[in-house]
């Protein structure tokens, strides 16, 4: 049985060896040695997975090496770079931005910013923030990130530079009008959140999602001590570790709303149930159901994507969730089914075309396991 269909490019890494496996309190689920089977197959560095139900996380287990090369073994509590995997948080910080009357779905940029003179100028003006958070501003996939720097150093001020960026393009396509997965979208609603909230981004996330959930390791950014060995380092596309790691190999951090969140699978376990337990009644971020079944429906008729969603029918799961995340250096993945009360997440920290093709199998087994 075929548990998701995604094109696989298939690429040649040198085999890893067999690798200690390690999993919480040497509690090693019955399809840990499986997944080091995929982990093995795919020459992955390592590789980690974990199975959620409405009450939590229900089994997770860790695989491989932290570096390809060296023997420091990755762990259970090790963080992982979620990527885009992160829109879904930035959307629940929206959702709650409008339950408390400081947004609204349909509020737009220029709403937002009255005083951005060139806005005015510009289609964007109309961009509303579920426009930005379903794709259907207009606004491409990325700015030039490298940019927002000259803004200043506070988050806030970078964003703002990404926004004033964002009106000097010519030729956008009016807000609504055509389906673009847009990073830069999410950038500017998270600057939405921003003006509204008076904090950084990622203040906000901490503060509003992550502590109430429970979230204690939550960070930005990439993963471990510069030079050291103490989280799973980044790998490149084909499937080397970076000469670097630690907080500044990602993407700019201005990018953040789009993707740039670390954790733990326990942390981000606490997330994926909060929108199972969403659906069943019992959300601790939202008063509604129906709040969280509007973050997990499409916008538009004809394109899937909802907010930081991508709504598929599947049949291990009727209408179910999923959304990848890769900063071109780690991937993520999770496929969650609010009508069956249960979810799946799987993490590596390389971002080679095999690491894609592992989380799908990953994926599978655990979809399977939980039957």
């Amino acid at each position: 049985m075929s548990f998701i269909t995604r094109r696989r490019v298939l690429t040649t890494a040198a085999a890893l060896p067999f690798i200690r496996l390690s999993a919480a309190e040497n509690a090693a689920p019955e399809w840990q040695s499986k997944l080091e089977e995929i982990r093995v197959k795919y020459s992955l560095p390592a590789l980690g997975g974990a199975i959620v139900t409405t009450e939590g996380l229900q089994s997770q287990a860790v695989t491989g090496v932290r570096k390809a090369g060296e023997k420091t073994p990755a762990k259970v509590d090790d963080l992982w770079h979620l990527g885009s995997n992160t829109k879904a948080m930035t959307s629940t910080l929206a959702a709650v931005a409008v339950e408390a009357g400081k947004l609204k779905w349909d509020s737009t940029l220029g709403d937002v910013f009255p005083k951005q003179r060139d806005l005015k100028k510009s289609p964007l003006t109309k961009a509303t923030l579920t426009q930005l958070l379903s794709h259907w501003s207009g606004l491409p996939a990325n700015a030039m990130w490298g940019l927002a720097a000259l803004g200043g150093k506070d988050m806030r001020s970078q964003r703002e530079a990404v926004l004033r960026m964002a009106t000097e393009l010519k030729d956008l396509p009016e807000p609504g009008t055509k389906h673009l997965y847009s990073n830069w979208g999410y950038c500017l609603a998270g600057h939405m959140l921003e003006e509204v909230g008076k904090a950084d981004w990622e203040d906000l996330m901490r503060k509003v999602v992550f502590t109430p959930l429970g979230i204690k390791q939550a960070g930005f950014g990439g993963t471990g001590t510069p030079g050291k060995i103490d989280q799973p380092w980044p790998h490149g596309a084909d499937g080397k570790p970076t000469e670097s790691n630690g907080p500044e190999v990602d993407n700019a951090p201005a990018l953040g709303p789009a993707g740039t969140v670390h954790m733990p699978l326990s942390d981000w376990a606490l997330f994926i149930a909060e929108h199972l337990a969403g659906r069943a009644g019992k959300g601790k971020l939202l008063k509604t159901k129906a709040a969280y079944e509007h973050l997990h429906t499409p916008t538009q008729s004809g394109e899937p994507y909802a907010f930081g969603w991508i709504a598929v029918e599947r049949g291990w799961g009727g209408r179910v969730l999923n959304h990848g995340g890769s900063n071109t250096m780690n991937r993520s993945v999770t496929w969650v089914a609010p009508e069956k009360g249960f979810a799946i997440i799987a993490c590596t920290n390389t971002g080679s075309e095999q690491a894609g093709k592992a989380l799908d199998d990953v994926a599978g087994l655990l979809i399977s396991t939980h039957g």
